[in-house]
């Protein structure tokens, strides 16, 4: 029996290490982070690149250039939220009681 109960508890513990990859890999900040720094990069190169035409249309204010920092400061805020804290997988127990909850 001891030898059935610590394979199940080994068991256990893998699906809680998989559970929190998981958790991890799918995190909401790491997208939307992942996202706002490609868009900022290139639309902060579209603001480098404006001509003088661009600039005159948005009254010499290079929208471009100050959109894309501000896409590079929010997606480097996401990244930097989610390092910072990053989540935590539901315990068994949570689990539990969830599943007895939704019975």
């Amino acid at each position: 029996m001891s030898d059935e109960m610590n394979q199940h508890v080994e068991e256990v513990k893998e699906l809680e290490a998989k559970s929190a990859t998981a958790a991890r890999l799918f995190d909401v900040r790491r997208i939307i982070g992942g996202l706002f720094v490609v868009y900022g990069v290139i639309v902060t190169i579209a603001g480098f690149t404006a001509s003088d035409a661009d600039l005159k249309k948005a009254q010499d204010i290079n929208i471009n250039l100050w959109t894309g920092i501000g896409m590079l400061i929010l997606g480097v805020f996401f990244l930097v939220w989610m390092k910072l804290r990053p989540t935590e997988p539901p315990t068994a127990e949570e689990l539990a009681e969830a599943t007895e909850k939704s019975e």
